[in-house]
């Protein structure tokens, strides 16, 4: 018989008695896509990003079987596997976290796999998504590779193959979703597990959904991705209302608590479905309009350097606008939930036209915006990209890079990596590489660290990225680089090449001279240390350093102490960019060609306090009364 989805009910109570208090703060009164996106921000901070290797022996404390054959945490070793697991009666097998299967498995029972519940073809098997407790789990090898890459779902009467526990594959009979493939059907008791476990994934993962692989084929009957490549409705509509009956058809289990709690207690956040299983109605549960929203206005360019360009504009008028699209040239190039964005990697001396539209919760665009042309400049005082400002190598775990912002406006880290290359025979290969996320404001500096590293200057506690991933656990000999989409913009060591001899046991720091990324490792840029050596680590560029790295001032600056009007004498027809910056180096203001008509600058709006007037390379402290 074919299944029917039923109507969903609101679910209304919420237990979020098992996560720590405080931890959700900032939730209260929102519903929709800015729920996910506050939930995304809340998950997202600080997690401790663990090896692939790791996993089975964290499954040790996450997923032993205390539940159903095994009712005490003291008598048993075996591993809960949903894929095989028999609720009404004992398991035909069972595994402990030592018997991963070696190889291709042809009958089930001879051992278990990691099982990607989002497949590793979603993400590229790239870090942080491919140790995630959270969708990693430990299920029957057979039964793992049966399913591949096909979606969980609901079978229709075509069924290939049904296992132990009578979980199946089949083709599939999701109403509402086009795609007719194999699906994977687990048993009623879990099918709520798996609905919060995919749906804590789009919202873990909410900003990089757009680049991974999704349902975009010509053919999407075949297409086996139920992704549909938007950050905040990350699913396809018929694939969410499943996910919305599963949710609600099998409530939270004690199982899902204790492993909520001890995943929490090693990777450092939680899934908020189980928590509050009644946010998934809360987020996906909604009944588009069929209006386009109206343009934004007032589109313009704030900044241009050689670099970068920062847009502007007044948001739509519309209450359901929940982004808006950027296009360069007429090509989308990115999407921002804000009113300004910057845009960076442009070419220097380069002309570029750009729109904007905006976008509901039905994701129906608005008209085009105004077309605003921006000319780079030839040069500036600016860095091009991020670049690695210190290298750690010591004793043990005691492994960490600083990365640094210069580059004149704060840097969204969705599209940057950390690769590392190992030897494998004669040969090199890179495994897989560590996507960051966040943003680094500028003059920023941030800090990635081994999550047992144990400093003297530094603490775990201050890092941005924990990670126990092959790119924090380097012996000094390996090549490393920091990358932007495909391209290296920063590189540690040669590539194809032993490299003990300058990264083994020693901590470099990059010198103060040099302010730019580069794709060559060069020796002489850097400054060495010994082993465990841990100074100034992770800190905002001080404004001592501003002060230090000033040379001969071309000008002078009255009056000073300044009430309105900062007057500038001397040699600045030719001043490219002024800034001014407060003592915690932050930028607080930013004007591109400054002097043209006029000798004096404007200080009434800025705060009384103590700041530094930085014209080009050149820095002078005054105050602001």
């Amino acid at each position: 018989m074919k299944k029917i989805l039923l109507p969903i009910i609101l679910i209304s109570s919420y237990t979020s008695a098992q996560a720590p208090s405080g931890y959700y703060n900032g939730t209260t009164g929102l519903t929709g896509y800015a729920l996910k996106s506050k939930l995304h921000d809340i998950i997202s901070e600080k997690n401790t990003i663990w090896n692939y290797s790791d996993l089975p022996n964290l499954y040790n404390q996450t997923d032993l079987d205390v539940y159903y054959d095994h009712t005490s945490a003291n008598n048993t070793t075996f591993l809960l596997d949903i894929y095989s697991e028999i609720p009404s009666g004992p398991d035909v097998y069972e595994y402990t976290s030592t018997q991963m299967s070696g190889g291709g498995a042809t009958v089930e029972g001879g051992g278990y796999n990691r099982e990607h519940m989002m497949p590793q073809s979603t993400f590229y098997s790239n870090y942080p998504m491919y140790s995630d407790l959270f969708h990693v789990i430990p299920v029957d090898a057979f039964i793992n590779q049966t399913r591949k890459n096909f979606p969980y779902g609901i079978s229709n009467a075509t069924v290939y193959n049904v296992f132990t526990n009578s979980s199946k594959m089949g083709n599939s009979g999701i109403p509402n979703w086009v795609y007719t493939g194999r699906v994977y059907e687990p048993i009623d008791e879990f099918k709520g597990d798996i609905a919060r476990t995919l749906l804590y994934f789009v919202v873990r993962y909410e900003g990089k959904l757009g680049t991974f692989n999704y349902n975009n084929s010509t053919n999407p009957a075949s297409d086996t991705n139920p992704l549909d490549g938007t950050e905040e409705r990350a699913f396809e509509p018929g694939y969410i209302a499943m996910l919305l009956q599963w949710n609600q058809q099998d409530p939270v289990s004690q199982r899902e608590i204790d492993r909520n709690n001890k995943v929490y207690s090693i990777q450092k956040n939680r899934n908020p479905f189980i928590d509050n299983p009644g946010w998934a109605n809360e987020i996906w549960n909604q009944t588009p309009d069929a209006i386009a929203p109206q343009p934004v206005s007032n589109f313009n360019s704030l900044q241009t350097s050689a670099y970068f360009t920062t847009l502007s504009w007044l948001p739509s008028t519309d209450a359901d606008v929940i982004g808006y699209k950027i296009y360069q040239n007429g090509t989308l190039i990115a999407t921002t939930k804000g009113t300004s964005i910057h845009l960076d990697h442009l070419n220097p001396s380069t002309t570029y036209n750009f729109t904007i539209k905006a976008y509901d919760s039905g994701y129906l665009l608005s008209p085009s915006s105004n077309t605003v042309s921006v000319t780079t400049l030839a040069s500036d005082i600016y860095a091009k990209d991020l670049y690695i400002s210190k290298y750690l190598k010591g004793s043990s775990n005691n492994k960490g890079i600083e990365i640094t912002n210069k580059t004149g406006h704060p840097i969204n880290l969705s599209d940057y990596r950390l690769s590392i290359q190992y030897p494998s025979g004669t040969n090199y290969y890179f495994p897989s590489p560590y996507e960051l996320e966040g943003t680094i404001g500028n003059n920023e500096t941030f800090v990635v660290l081994n999550p047992s590293a144990n400093f003297s200057c530094f603490t775990v506690n201050q890092a941005k990225f924990l990670m126990a991933t092959p790119q924090m656990t380097f012996t000094g000999s390996q090549y490393m680089e920091l990358s932007y989409k495909s391209t290296t913009i920063d590189a540690l060591g040669v590539k194809s090449q032993n490299n003990s001899s300058s990264l083994n046991n020693v901590s470099l720091y990059r010198k103060s001279t040099i302010n730019q990324p580069t794709n060559t490792f060069n020796i002489n840029e850097w400054d060495s240390y010994p082993a465990n050596y841990c100074q100034s680590l992770g800190t905002t560029l001080s404004t001592s350093e501003l002060i230090a790295s000033n040379n001969t001032r071309a000008y002078t600056i009255y009056p000073n102490p300044v009430n309105d009007q900062l007057f500038v004498e001397g040699e600045i027809g030719n001043i490219k960019v002024l800034q001014i910056i407060d003592l915690s180096g932050k930028v607080i203001y930013t004007e591109k060609d400054p002097f043209i008509n006029k000798k004096n600058i404007d200080v009434q709006g800025i705060p009384a306090g103590i700041y530094l007037l930085r014209l080009d390379n050149k820095v002078q402290q005054f105050i602001k009364k």
